[in-house]
């Protein structure tokens, strides 16, 4: 037993050193991109992170729409319906059965969802998100449900940013969608 820790032990040193090299080239090739230089100015979007939706993305004109991007990350709410519509009278009539939702999409980048979801837990204690994450709780939202919602706010915004070439600018920020 005393051998296999000891061996366990000295693979956690190797693993610990290549981890800090598989930084170091992340963060220098990150460097080399003009989008990671701007995808840095939105809070809790740090040069590892940027670097990260700029490899696993590739370009943002893959996405029309921000709902198209939040499926590719992961951060779009799944639903299913069976048996949608029903005979009633000889005619075919929709069911007032609601759509059961299932969770979030689990086909998707899951670098991605991890880098959204963490910026979204970690700027729900630093400004701008944290009047914003507030503000969803005080409406009654579960604190779940708020953080996905702020995720899903920042992948908007990381989109947004990174399509129009433009910098973070909090004053243009609107917390009513």
């Amino acid at each position: 037993m005393q051998q296999r820790a000891a061996w366990l032990y000295e693979q956690l040193d190797h693993v610990r050193e290549l981890r800090k090299r598989a930084k170091a080239a992340v963060l220098s090739e990150g460097q080399q991109h003009k989008a990671v230089q701007l995808l840095r100015t939105v809070p809790q979007v740090g040069p590892v992170r940027a670097a990260q939706i700029v490899a696993s993305a590739g370009t943002p004109h893959r996405f029309r729409t921000k709902r198209q991007f939040w499926s590719y990350s992961g951060l779009a709410v799944v639903t299913h319906t069976s048996a949608e519509y029903e005979m009633l009278g000889g005619r075919v009539v929709r069911r007032n059965k609601p759509v059961a939702t299932r969770g979030l999409n689990a086909n998707c980048n899951r670098r991605l969802k991890s880098v959204f979801i963490s910026a979204a837990t970690a700027g729900g204690s630093s400004h701008p998100w944290q009047p914003y994450l507030n503000q969803l709780k005080e409406k009654g939202m579960k604190p779940d449900m708020a953080r996905l919602t702020l995720a899903r706010k920042i992948a908007a915004l990381v989109l947004s940013i990174w399509k129009k070439g433009e910098s973070f600018d909090p004053k243009k920020l609107n917390w009513t969608n």
